[in-house]
């Protein structure tokens, strides 16, 4: 991770690049997307001023640090950092439920009173092993291949294992994928798919709308609290010395004018509270600049 901590001070102006989506449909259906722009270009004002809020931020951090917003409002998606896939940690969990409902809905067998008791664990609390359990349950590695595959993830690895070799923590928190393919896995879950039907979609929504109150942080960071944010967080120690903490946060944050998909990965950091505080300032700088 210090290679990744060294790149990104010697390649930051290098980071920024973006993509552009048409706007959403009024009823609320996930956009259509068609890349318009590419390299370091702005297409507005807007994204220019928040790339340079952005960079100022994460020159003055440690660590990697990776942004996707979509504008669900302007129908503009912005990413920023190196494109470099980073390990999930728990944000791998709404990718297990939705797996999960998906393989139900197809099935015609619904979830059980069980199973959806350890998906609100999973989801609320982040419980380990009720993610554990879910895991299996959708089928491991290839199960959660497979939905990807489906609903378009390009840049998304399942880890291979969940006990690993020399690994304390559960191994499906070393998935690996990137803030777009995020964006697309949340409007797979939020904004409507063939895979997840609309009950499906309610129940994911409420669950990560209910995160327990100590799990609030990243996507919520500056975000008042007149608006409506739906999240999982995902924190992670890389080595055994704790020294180099994955912390991550995606989610969707609608109100007070605003309306947005964001992802917000970071790897490198030395300490968890550090990592936090990280995203919670990169959270407060999208949400103060209103649209991109």
């Amino acid at each position: 991770m210090a290679i990744l901590g060294a790149l990104v001070a010697a390649t930051l102006g290098q980071w920024l690049w973006s993509h552009e989506f048409q706007k959403a449909t009024p009823n609320g259906a996930a956009p259509s997307a068609t890349t318009t722009t590419s390299g370091g270009a702005a297409t507005t004002p807007s994204q220019a001023a928040l790339r340079q809020e952005l960079s100022a931020y994460v020159a003055l951090r440690s660590g990697t640090v990776e942004v996707a917003v979509e504008d669900l409002i302007s129908g503009h998606t912005l990413s920023f950092g190196p494109k470099t896939p980073q390990d999930e940690a728990s944000v791998v969990k709404i990718n297990i439920l939705a797996a999960l409902l998906a393989s139900s809905s197809s099935s015609a067998i619904p979830l059980t009173a069980a199973q959806r008791n350890l998906a609100e664990q999973m989801i609320e609390a982040s419980d380990n092993d009720a993610a554990t359990s879910l895991w299996y349950a959708v089928g491991g590695g290839a199960g959660i291949k497979a939905f990807d595959a489906a609903i378009g993830l390009i840049d998304t690895t399942p880890s291979p294992c969940v006990v690993c070799a020399g690994f304390a923590w559960p191994g499906w928190g070393l998935t690996t994928t990137t803030p777009l393919d995020q964006l697309k896995l949340l409007r797979t879950v939020f904004l409507g798919s063939a895979h997840l039907n609309g009950a499906d979609r309610s129940y994911e929504l409420q669950l990560m709308e209910s995160v327990i109150p100590s799990e609030r942080w990243g996507v919520s960071g500056g975000v008042p609290s007149t608006a409506t944010v739906a999240l999982k967080n995902g924190w992670l120690p890389l080595n055994n010395a704790e020294t180099d903490w994955q912390i991550n946060s995606v989610g969707w944050v609608r109100g007070d004018g605003r309306d947005y998909l964001i992802a917000l990965f970071s790897t490198g950091n030395p300490n968890e509270a550090y990592g936090i505080e990280t995203l919670n300032a990169v959270s407060a700088i999208v949400w103060n600049h209103a649209s991109i």
